[in-house]
């Protein structure tokens, strides 16, 4: 099974970006089919992005569409999501997640399709 760490969350003000990092271990990560979810306080995880195995195809959840950005390098066995015009209600723990098994390339949107999970990071914005 890999191991998801990500990095690089942190503290911005509204309008600000970040980039998160989800470096794998333990196994290749063009194995998988990768996906981005965010908890806010109080409120369930939802989804935020996806990706396929090659990279070839994203999805994004409408709240983030334009402003989010998902990739993946293979080769350094890690998963990025580059987040721009940042607004308060991003605010959340942010999920790196992975979809072992994945024999086609394609996208995973649904929570209890992931079976890997990273252990989350912080991003607040601030207003």
């Amino acid at each position: 099974q890999v191991q998801l760490v990500e990095s690089g969350g942190g503290t911005v003000q509204a309008g600000g970006s970040l980039k998160l990092s989800c470096a794998a271990s333990g196994r290749t990560l063009s194995n998988y089919a990768m996906g981005w979810f965010r908890q806010a306080p109080g409120k369930e995880r939802e989804f935020v992005a996806a990706i396929s195995r090659s990279g070839g195809v994203t999805y994004y959840a409408n709240s983030v569409k334009g402003r989010f950005t998902i990739s993946r390098d293979n080769a350094k066995n890690t998963v990025y999501l580059q987040m721009h015009s940042l607004k308060p209600e991003d605010t959340a723990v942010y999920y790196c997640s992975g979809v072992s098994g994945s024999y086609r390339d394609i996208y995973y949107v649904t929570e209890t399709d992931y079976d890997t999970w990273g252990q989350g990071t912080q991003v607040t914005v601030s207003s």
